[in-house]
């Protein structure tokens, strides 16, 4: 218990307010009702002692640390705590046989909880596999980033996975509360408005470490005078900002907070939500995302979500482009917000996506049939004797600006691939489609006919 929760006084008076206020029972853990509250699968585990190798993913400061150390409270295993930071797989290894040895020897099992288990490469982690499957050791990894992406599928299916939400500001804010009345918090060094605490709460985007750490450092400022009238008057929300500041969104450019707010974006374009779009772009600036890669999802977007609904939507967000490249962040920053405001509002068509993927699935099939003759190049003589080019009518001699001839192949001569969407410039593409459509079927029906000459005569489609 000692190395898990500081206790005596040398250990409070130095340990960060973080680990003072760490959870000591199930029930004093927040924000995570669906996994420890009285019905909760994890809880059921932890307290039944029959704990199997366990992976935690959670944002930072959402409790895994805490549910790892609350898993020694509720077993009679011996725990060992690391993290792949600052171990390597060879200390692991040891560790594993040392534990293996002991429970031959006494029965005693070992709980060891990994923290940080993202940071050991595909090596280490399977240098894990051995141990966890025989049961020498119950393993518990705790990470931040996604487990698909950053863990080994075999290390996955030999453990359990729990998904740790980060807390609401409400979880955040009693945590803040408990530091602020308990002796082994804060009681007495400072007092808050309620205003202040639901700022700070709010700031800390559901990472209790980062609260508590933004409220000893707001302590520690009015122990050494910095906050006027400051234990006995409370503290405001404005003295609070001007102490501890303003918190970067959080955003991690590499991992998966980047992914999960590029797909927020996206996804707020094609729904047509200028406000969310607006939103997530901040967000995405605000954390440090390169403005060209914005502005290449966003070029990407003109074509993909837009395409011929708007064809203005491709040239607008290159020219977005451009201007980013040529302002630098934060002017450039202001081209950006018009691009998503004009994609957000802009018709939408994925007609494009949905032509370029149909093409490339019925290529994929290998039933490409070779180029039809009266379309093949005949530079040469023998090439013309083969009949390439035979048959080709030069479309802008026609009376209608058409030539009646098929340029598939014979097979795919019924294939649709490109079919316009509803909405913007593609009703009227849809409209020539159409005029074009009724136009051959006419052709066809004077070919039929024995009309030689149907093409020259018919009306412009």
């Amino acid at each position: 218990m000692d190395a898990l929760f500081p206790t005596n006084a040398a250990e409070l008076a130095n340990a960060p307010l973080a680990d003072r206020m760490r959870p000591r029972t199930l029930d004093e853990v927040v924000g995570q009702d669906a996994l420890l509250g009285e019905h909760g699968p994890l809880r059921l585990l932890l307290e039944g002692d029959s704990l199997p190798s366990l992976l935690l993913w959670g944002p930072p400061g959402c409790g895994k640390t805490t549910v790892a150390r609350l898993a020694a409270v509720h077993t009679r295993a011996r725990f060992l705590e690391y993290s792949a930071v600052a171990v390597g797989a060879k200390e692991i290894k040891a560790v594993m046989v040392e534990s293996e040895k002991l429970a031959r020897a006494t029965g005693q099992h070992t709980i060891l909880f990994l923290d940080e288990i993202h940071r050991f490469n595909k090596a280490q982690q399977d240098a894990l596999l051995p141990w966890v499957e025989k049961g020498a050791v119950t393993l518990i990894g705790a990470t931040t980033e996604n487990p698909s992406f950053e863990v080994n599928s075999a290390l996955i299916s030999r453990t359990r996975l729990f998904v740790l939400q980060p807390l609401d500001a409400p979880a955040v804010r009693l945590l803040l509360e408990r530091s602020l009345t308990r002796d082994t918090g804060l009681a007495g060094a400072l007092r808050l408005t309620d205003g202040a605490l639901d700022a700070l709460a709010v700031s800390c985007e559901g990472d209790a470490r980062a609260a508590l750490g933004l409220l000893e450092t707001l302590a520690a400022a009015v122990a050494a005078g910095a906050v006027p009238g400051a234990p006995d008057k409370a503290v405001d929300t404005a003295m609070m900002t001007t102490i501890v500041g303003e918190r970067a969104a959080r955003f991690d450019k590499g991992g998966d907070e980047h992914f999960n707010v590029v797909s927020a974006l996206h996804k707020s374009l094609r729904n047509s939500d200028v406000q969310a779009a607006v939103y997530w772009l901040g967000r995405q600036l605000a954390g440090g995302e390169d403005p060209l890669y914005i502005a290449r999802r966003l070029v990407r977007f003109a074509s993909e979500d837009v395409g011929l609904a708007d064809p203005q939507a491709l040239g607008h967000t290159l020219a977005v482009r451009d201007a980013v490249h040529f302002l630098g962040p934060p002017e450039g920053d202001l081209a950006l917000t018009q691009a998503v405001v004009y994609l957000a509002l802009a018709p939408k068509s994925n007609a494009l996506y949905r032509a370029h993927n149909s093409v490339i699935a019925e290529v994929a099939r290998g039933n490409n049939p070779p180029v039809p003759l009266h379309l093949r190049n005949a530079p040469t003589r023998l090439m013309r004797e083969l009949d390439h080019g035979k048959g080709y009518r030069y479309a802008p001699d026609a009376k209608a600006g058409i030539a009646d001839m098929n340029c598939l192949p014979d097979s795919l001569s019924e294939r649709a691939f490109y079919e316009p969407g509803r909405w913007g410039f593609e009703t009227e593409l849809a409209q020539r489609m159409d005029g074009i459509r009724r136009w051959q079927a006419k052709q066809q029906s004077r070919r039929n006919a024995g009309d030689i000459h149907h093409d020259d005569e018919g009306e412009n489609p």
